[in-house]
């Protein structure tokens, strides 16, 4: 049996969990799905209707807000009570946060950021990037079940995850949770800072590389994320020259992001950024270079002059 550990905050399902179930779905196993927190019956509800065996709600006071020492301990009791022979998670900040505790806690291997899984000879072998996406590595688990692995936003698509004709069940785990023994004092999520952006989230990105040439052609990207509802996004150097912040960077030592629409503007398509984008639904691709290689990922690709190709396109968008 295959289990997911969904991830949820104040209700609303963290997209990248049906990434994971699409992942768990083409296992050739049974799937259960698990969900944590206080007041989870909305959540466990919503998972229902995914093609899986059964979703459990795991509740219990001390789980809300998150603590890593709060979900490993229940998790760990999950475990015991089901037998999984596979532990799948969304690669999040909240998964890198607890997952390692919950493995070392266990004993047991846990196999991050894959981007995909085979089977070899009856195993299944997990593959993930290696050396900034450089190359892919096949890890093989070892040791006695469960092992653990945690899947990259954007290595499946979320609609790819099957609905099933009528809801599965919903079963309550009871977990025993010693609040005091909780040694963190949770502070606000990822987005603390006034100027972060989760782009993970973004159904929409118009990201721009170094055919942009100044920060004063910024503009030029900014009115055409404006006219698409999209958020703005970069490539590395971009974000090395203080032209836009570092939250905005996209690629192997920035955000992986999958959104419904990836708008290219003058990136040349290094396999650092290529790494980070990849998994979006629709890309399009804006360059000079008929040569360059983002339009080898790229669904349709405009070769041309960025200062005369976005300044269209923000006009027809606009009906101007």
């Amino acid at each position: 049996m295959i289990l997911v550990i969904a991830e949820q905050r104040d209700g609303a399902l963290n997209p990248a969990t049906w990434e994971t179930l699409a992942a768990a779905q083409q296992m050739d196993a049974p799937v259960t799905v698990a969900v944590l927190g206080a007041g989870v019956q909305g959540p466990a509800g919503e998972l229902a209707a995914a093609d899986v065996a059964e979703v459990l709600a795991v509740e219990h006071d001390a789980l809300e807000p998150y603590t890593p020492d709060g979900f490993s301990g229940a998790l760990a009791q999950v475990l015991e009570q089901t037998g999984p022979e596979l532990v799948l998670f969304p690669h999040t900040y909240q998964t890198r946060d607890y997952a390692p505790a919950l493995a070392a806690r266990l004993g047991r291997m846990l196999i991050p950021d894959c981007i995909g899984s085979k089977d070899r000879d009856g195993r299944r072998v997990f593959v993930r990037p290696m050396f900034q996406g450089k190359f892919v590595a096949d890890v093989l688990p070892e040791g006695s079940a469960p092992h653990f692995a945690s899947f990259q936003v954007g290595a499946y698509r979320a609609d790819a995850c099957r609905r099933a004709a009528a809801p599965a069940a919903v079963r309550a785990v009871a977990v025993e949770v010693d609040a005091a023994a909780i040694r963190q004092r949770p502070e606000a999520p990822f987005r603390e800072a006034k100027q972060a952006v989760d782009l993970t989230q973004a159904e929409r990105i118009v990201a721009v590389g170094r055919g942009i040439k100044g920060q004063e052609h910024l503009p030029l990207a900014q009115d055409l994320a404006r006219a698409l509802d999209a958020e703005l996004a970069a490539s590395r150097p971009i974000c090395d020259s203080g032209w836009l912040p570092m939250d905005r960077q996209i690629g192997s030592s920035g955000q992986t992001v999958a959104p419904k629409l990836y708008l290219a503007v003058g990136i040349s398509g290094a396999i650092q950024h290529l790494v980070g984008m990849k998994g979006a639904r629709t890309i399009v691709a804006v360059n000079k270079d008929a040569d360059a290689p983002i339009f080898e990922v790229a669904d349709y690709g405009i070769v041309g002059d960025l200062f005369e190709v976005a300044p269209a396109i923000v006009a027809a968008l606009e009906g101007s």
